[in-house]
């Protein structure tokens, strides 16, 4: 039985397109997944256009942020049973030796792969899933909202485990791309006053973070609104752009000992002085991935209606039309779009 897929079969730019593939068989373990929705990711749109940075194995099929039903359970499977709904973590394979795995860290092993580079992810009908990744799925939350849980739980890592805002906090954020404005909602459950900075060119996802997330907006120089409270500047700084270069504005921005979180990731080389960091005595710090009490966390925060990502779906495709969908958030014409299998 064969399903569509949206398969990256080769590392030239473009690469992508609409494969049939076989129904996965699931070792004892795992379970196999009906998908109902996906997220597309921006490194799913790298990918595409080849300006990646991570080893790929291909051909692989796309997508890691999803949820769907549990259709079949492998033998050793337990607490699970068909017709679960479900949302899956990204570690699709880890080593249970490594030490950071033993210290439940698994996101941070070396020998990780994830869905959609690593292994066949969820651009598909069915999917095949370790059991130890899934995580339960309440009937009142949909799955078009809930297969966003993934860079809700990145955003949640950046701003909650891997900064340290305190109510009133001033909290400057660097990139309105998906991470970006979730960083920027999360900063605000935490109750800091939060100014997102973009381009002209994003003009529109920065009104899309004011309106829905009460953030208020920076286009161009963010340095008078960090020091506007007593000339010091912001308590801290959540980079979540695409380029290394923003950390040099981060470094401008913050106060002594304050403190930057880096979620956005930059392969250019640096090319500045980072003595600010040791002068301002700044506390920098990266934030990748996410772990299992992180995703219980974000579930019941979108659960309980805490935490709403409704404002950032552009739209739903489905997965013959993965073109539409990645050109859209690739032009920044929507923040996120998002995919039903066929």
């Amino acid at each position: 039985m064969k399903s569509a897929a949206v398969v990256n079969f080769a590392p030239e730019k473009g690469s992508v397109e609409i494969r049939e593939i076989e129904k996965p068989t699931i070792g004892d373990e795992d379970v196999l997944l009906e998908v109902a929705n996906v997220g597309v990711c921006g490194s799913d749109l790298h990918q595409w256009t080849s300006d990646h940075s991570w080893p790929v194995n291909y051909p692989v099929v796309l997508g890691h942020e999803f949820g769907g039903h549990i259709i079949e359970v492998g033998k050793d499977v337990e607490g699970w049973k068909e017709g679960d709904r479900v949302v899956s973590e990204t570690a699709a394979i880890i080593s249970k030796d490594n030490p950071m795995t033993r210290r439940g860290l698994y996101n941070l092993d070396s020998t990780r792969k994830g869905f959609g580079y690593g292994v066949n992810g969820a651009m598909t009908k069915y999917v095949r899933v370790p059991s130890r990744i899934l995580h339960h799925v309440p009937d009142h939350l949909p799955f078009e909202q809930a297969c966003l849980t993934e860079p809700c739980c990145v955003a949640y890592n950046a701003v909650v485990k891997n900064a340290r805002i305190e109510p009133g906090d001033r909290v400057v954020v660097l990139g309105p791309g998906t991470i970006g404005i979730l960083c920027a909602a999360m900063a605000k459950q935490c109750g800091a006053q939060v100014a997102i900075v973009g381009l002209q060119q994003d003009a529109h996802r920065l009104e899309l973070a004011r309106q829905h997330y009460g953030c208020e907006v920076i286009i161009g120089d963010a340095k008078p609104w960090a020091m506007e409270r007593d000339g010091l500047g912001c308590d801290g700084v959540i980079d979540a752009a695409g380029a290394s270069v923003t950390l040099k504005i981060a470094l401008d921005i913050v106060r002594p000992a304050g403190w930057i979180s880096k979620v956005g990731w930059g392969p250019q080389p640096l090319g500045f002085n980072i003595d600010p960091l040791v002068q301002k005595n700044i506390t920098l710090q990266g934030s990748f991935s996410h772990n299992w009490p992180i995703w219980e966390r974000v579930i019941a925060l979108m659960s309980s209606g805490q935490f709403d990502v409704k404002p950032i779906i552009g739209g739903v495709w489905p997965i013959t039309e993965w073109h539409e969908a990645f050109e859209k958030m690739h032009k920044g014409e929507v923040v996120k779009s998002v995919l039903r299998p066929v």
